[in-house]
């Protein structure tokens, strides 16, 4: 099912590049360094069955209501990005506990394990959400993602969804077909292309320093885009031989999320300056998914106003609260 144009924003805001910078940048970011310090966040190290250790930022409401919500970040994004803390807070309020996985190489975690992230890697993420909900019960479980965290957040709904016991999955923003992401990202505005390339760069160095063994320094000299990027880690580090088998091997198109059980949401906008909103359209869509397709909010913004209020924020809340007045799920 498609509903749509829930979101309308300011006419000073319709911008998708002002709605894509506000949601991690100026205002929303110091809001969110504000919030961080009052949070009594507990850092965890949570492992998977096949020894892979994830970080993660847990916080307990203060009145809780028997119902955790974890949250997955984008790609080089950490669970201290400006939009998981200003969501977090938010969920907090209202009596929602919020648990933030880092996926590995992400949030300064580099060190915890040998082999370097890949965006397929949605089975680890499950089991190390699965061995923190072994040491913690709720009645009630949510998943939502943004950007990539939104297509881990469908595919391990998908794959593990009633393993996990999760009542409902919203992904804000996500790569449908990232084949046509990174085509989309090459012809964007050179500031996102810019802003992952430094990013990425800067992560395979942390890598490089954690495990001297890889020996990847003089690659990374002559590397001047994502495409060199992705040239020299994709054959050599992932079992894909080239960038364009890894891109598809992690799309949610075609009936990749028909085994979904419980339901789920896809919230994104048609102006999205770096994910085609067009590719939505490959999706099979099965009977547990609703689409939310905005006019407006670019890439996981959907800015209300100058103080970088989300209006996603709010919709997760009204989603989880509906589905939290149903039965519980286990």
């Amino acid at each position: 099912m498609i509903t749509s144009n829930n979101f309308h924003p300011p006419n000073y805001l319709k911008n998708p590049h002002i709605q894509s910078i506000l949601n991690s940048m100026g205002p929303r970011k110091l809001r969110s360094i504000v919030i961080q310090k009052k949070l009594a966040t507990r850092q965890l190290i949570l492992k998977s069955r096949h020894g892979a250790r994830l970080a993660a930022d847990f916080d307990s409401a203060r009145i809780s209501n028997d119902t955790l919500v974890i949250l997955l970040h984008g790609w080089e994004g950490s669970s201290r990005s400006a939009y998981q803390v200003t969501t977090t807070s938010k969920l907090l309020e209202n009596g929602f506990d919020v648990l933030r996985v880092n996926f590995r190489d992400h949030g300064g975690t580099h060190h915890l394990n040998r082999r370097f992230f890949n965006s397929t890697m949605t089975e680890e993420v499950a089991e190390a959400i699965e061995e923190f909900l072994e040491q913690h019960y709720y009645g009630h479980i949510f998943l939502a993602g943004f950007s990539l965290g939104g297509s881990f957040a469908l595919r391990i709904a998908a794959d593990q969804g009633d393993r996990l016991n999760l009542c409902a999955t919203v992904a804000i923003s996500p790569p449908v077909d990232p084949v046509n992401t990174m085509t989309q990202l090459n012809k964007a505005l050179f500031i996102y292309e810019r802003y992952f390339f430094k990013r990425w760069k800067r992560s395979l160095h942390a890598k490089q320093a954690a495990f001297p063994e890889y020996d990847i320094h003089e690659e990374l000299k002559i590397a001047r885009s994502l495409n060199d990027l992705n040239e020299l880690f994709i054959p050599r580090y992932t079992r894909y031989p080239n960038p364009n088998a890894y891109f598809s091997a992690y799309a949610i198109t075609g009936d990749r999320l028909a085994s979904l059980t419980t339901q789920a949401y896809l919230i994104a906008a048609e102006d999205d300056p770096v994910i085609p909103s067009g590719d939505i359209g490959q999706i099979n869509l099965p009977e547990a998914l609703t689409i939310k397709l905005q006019k407006y909010g670019g890439h996981c913004g959907f800015i209300e106003d100058f103080r970088a209020n989300s209006w996603i924020e709010t919709k997760l809340v009204e989603i989880f609260e509906r589905h939290r007045f149903r039965n519980p799920c286990r």
